[in-house]
């Protein structure tokens, strides 16, 4: 009933299977390594930075807040940091909230 080419041809097909799986699963591994390398990798190191920017805060450093405040530290305690926002006025920060750290100094001079 069957004929000799179609039975060889289907032991063919099987090993030809598992190659095309392994091709469809590649462009699925191609898109994550994409990812990793445009997104992931890139957050992780800017959140280590900000880390260490705010391990490193002293008196004197000027902070921005998630919430957008910007002022200087005029103390600095374990989980939080006094800032001044204006004179005279004080608020404490938790250090989780702090999204940017600028040292003393400010940054870089413009090249004017």
């Amino acid at each position: 009933m069957i004929s000799t080419a179609f039975a060889q041809t289907a032991g063919a097909a099987s090993a030809d299977s598992g190659l095309a799986s392994i091709i469809s699963i590649a462009p699925l591994v191609l898109i994550f390594v994409a990812f990793y390398f445009l997104m992931i990798r890139p957050q992780s190191k800017r959140m280590k930075t900000l880390q260490n920017a705010i391990a490193n805060a002293k008196k004197g450093d000027s902070v921005v807040t998630g919430g957008g405040l910007v002022g200087k530290i005029s103390r600095v305690e374990d989980t939080v940091f006094e800032v001044e926002l204006a004179p005279n006025v004080k608020v404490k920060v938790l250090k989780g909230t702090v999204s940017e750290v600028t040292p003393l100094g400010g940054g870089k001079p413009a090249n004017d």
